[in-house]
């Protein structure tokens, strides 16, 4: 199918989450350095207490590095002590994938962006309330946005942040089972 025929997916919060063809990911991809590289597309991670994002306290929206999705709020950033900036919860829950991930002989659930796949980090049911979620994720794989700035866009789908009426959180009724149960092998 090609992109001019491909159904477009609408978020919840009303982005176009349809993952770009290969043609449009090439340029994004091409302009990364190689640790930006190295996290995105290989599923690494960055060393803890070093990245960019750690200390960040502006307020504001955490986007995909590579296609520039909305991912978290800053509102929801909280210090695990970790090495990595963590959330409670994302932007909406539609906006993050969660795969089983059992590389390195651990049972984790790993984070993706919805819309062009990278590798954002790790979620853990050992996080503050509402939620008990932590979404541990490399500084490398966000690019901050300061409240009243635009989005980045680099795919040109007319990314903007929802009205003041929009209520970011869509989680289900209880996240942070759906992580256990998917560490137990169990899908959510």
């Amino acid at each position: 199918m090609s992109d001019t025929t491909q159904t477009r997916i609408i978020s919840s919060a009303g982005f176009d989450i349809t993952p770009p063809s290969k043609e449009q990911l090439a340029p994004l991809e091409a302009a990364l350095t190689p640790e930006e590289r190295d996290v995105l597309l290989h599923h690494g991670t960055e060393a803890p207490f070093c990245g960019g994002l750690l200390g960040q306290k502006e307020d504001g929206v955490y986007c995909c590095r590579l296609c520039g999705l909305p991912l978290f709020l800053h509102k929801t950033k909280f210090e695990s002590g970790t090495g990595w900036p963590s959330f409670y919860e994302p932007f909406v829950e539609d906006h993050v994938r969660e795969v089983r991930d059992t590389s390195y002989g651990m049972l984790r659930i790993e984070t993706l962006c919805a819309r062009c796949g990278s590798h954002q980090g790790h979620v853990f049911p050992d996080g503050p309330r509402p939620t008990g979620l932590r979404y541990c994720i490399n500084s490398i794989s966000l690019q901050f946005v300061m409240t009243g700035n635009p989005l980045p866009d680099p795919l040109h789908r007319g990314d903007k942040l929802p009205g003041v009426d929009f209520k970011p959180s869509v989680l289900p009724e209880s996240p942070t089972d759906d992580v256990r149960n998917a560490l137990r092998g169990n899908e959510p």
